[in-house]
């Protein structure tokens, strides 16, 4: 087999790795229906917990949001994590006014503990009801029956319950870029978890039961790790069986995107710096997923021009017909995904993001695998 031939059978087979996972596993958010009927006669307490530092302005627009939840036994928690912006005072005045918001201090942060896991921590153990449903201060419930549609899809074998937090629309190239990055990240844990494969959730919009969370110790194993709160916590605890995903449009919560290329990237690496942390198993996954995505494109690039310049036409037909054939397979399973995801991306830029996207992937793999530098959540 020549060498050319050679790149051509394994960009085939990356091209069927990806059919793989946009037809058999994608496919699966994409004819998702959202859990529907009669809320049951007893809905279990829940306690909502955000961690807030210095997030006054935030806590002044979510804490209504909070307080006008349609569901007969809920309270809020808010741990007020040092700040210093006027959040205890705004905390003690709402506290007094509203008998199921309660606030949690504190002072000072142990150095064995990561501030946010210690501050989620303190909130959960505060917390008095069955169930723990957490956010961010940046984040918006779409609807005042978020707490609702997330506890119906809690059953007798089910403790976990992975939710759905997009970025908010706003003009340019790296909001759109965030939104699709995004969106293809909840395709990924959602579509997995409804193969059996649940490995994270993000702690924006994520609810579980407090034994739960209290049964295996918390954070432990990861409590000194950056982040982790959700996607690690998640990729220890959830099985196939106690595992349960919320698609209810009136279950989403809209968060405050990055506004700086800068901040978004100082983000990002901290988010992937976590995935080295994942069970050996998770990591085959998604590494298998992100690889035969860049070698599609790069071995596509590479083989149509060689193809092109030997004048090979048969060959460079079917290197461009198994090119097109997954796109047109991820267009409309992302399109349909899209819409099941309340749109939160343009169905008709998908081309143009997945291939922003295979950049990104690329990239940002390579530079969290390779870098030594420390990262810090402030």
């Amino acid at each position: 087999m020549t060498p050319l031939l050679l790149l051509f059978a394994l960009f085939a087979l990356a091209v069927l790795i990806q059919l793989v996972f946009i037809l058999l596993i994608f496919s699966r958010t994409a004819a998702h229906r959202p859990a529907t009927g009669v809320p049951p006669e007893n809905p279990p307490g829940v306690s909502v917990v955000v961690c807030a530092w210095n997030e006054l302005d935030n806590l002044r627009q979510l804490l209504p949001l909070l307080l006008e939840q349609r569901y007969p036994d809920y309270e809020i928690i808010v741990v007020d994590d040092r700040s210093d912006d006027g959040t205890f005072e705004l905390l003690r005045q709402e506290s007094e006014r509203h008998a199921n918001l309660r606030r949690v201090h504190i002072g000072q942060t142990p150095k064995h503990i990561t501030a946010k896991k210690y501050a989620l921590t303190l909130g959960i153990r505060a917390a008095q009801k069955a169930v723990v449903l957490l956010t961010d201060a940046d984040c918006r419930p779409s609807s005042p029956d978020w707490i609702a549609a997330m506890t119906r899809c809690l059953g007798p074998d089910k403790d976990l319950v992975l939710g759905y937090s997009p970025y908010q629309r706003q003009p340019g190239l790296l909001n759109a870029f965030i939104r699709f990055e995004t969106f293809f990240t909840a395709l990924q844990y959602f579509s997995l978890a409804l193969a059996g494969v649940p490995y994270m959730g993000v702690g924006r919009n994520l609810l579980y039961r407090r034994a739960l969370f209290l049964d295996n110790q918390g954070f432990n194993g990861h409590h000194h790790v950056l982040g982790g709160d959700d996607d690690l916590f998640v990729g220890r605890v959830a099985t196939a069986q106690n595992t349960a995903v919320c698609l209810d449009p009136a279950s989403f919560v809209w968060s405050l995107p990055k506004t700086s290329w800068q901040s978004w990237y100082w983000q990002k690496r901290r988010h992937l710096s976590v995935g080295k942390l994942y069970r050996p198993r998770f990591r085959r996954i998604l590494g298998l997923l992100s690889l035969s995505q860049v070698f599609t494109y790069l071995l596509f690039t590479v083989l149509a021009v060689a193809f092109a310049l030997r004048q090979d036409w048969l060959w460079l037909g079917l290197t461009v017909g198994l090119f097109g054939l997954r796109l047109v397979a991820q267009w409309v399973v992302y399109a349909a995904a899209n819409r099941r995801l309340g749109q939160p991306t343009s169905a008709w830029t998908v081309p143009f993001y997945d291939a922003l996207l295979t950049g990104y992937l690329a990239l940002m793999g390579g530079m969290t695998v390779f870098s030594r530098k420390k990262l810090k959540w402030r």
